[in-house]
């Protein structure tokens, strides 16, 4: 029983880790993108600087969220699932 409970902790917590690193890779190409657009729209027209901006830092708080929403799967894998938790119990097998 107790390997059962540590191969599902090591199991979750190479799911957590790789999860982590692609939400944390695309999330950053996404504000890296987004910053990009939005720097050369208020070059191209200074006078639109204020919506550009206030558009710009809506997107990035949500492209931010989706790295907050992984990271909160990846403690819920960590700290919730392999407590003693039978996966092929779940499974009904």
């Amino acid at each position: 029983m107790e390997a059962e409970v540590l191969k599902a902790l090591i199991a979750a917590m190479t799911a957590a880790g790789f999860g982590i690193a692609i939400a944390a890779v695309g999330c950053g190409l996404a504000m890296g993108l987004g910053l990009k657009a939005a720097v050369t729209g208020i070059a191209r027209n200074p006078e639109a600087s204020g919506k550009i901006m206030t558009t710009m830092l809506i997107g990035l708080a949500l492209i931010e969220s989706l790295a907050i929403y992984t990271l909160v799967v990846a403690l819920l894998l960590i700290f919730v699932a392999p407590q003693g938790v039978s996966f092929t119990g779940l499974l009904g097998q």
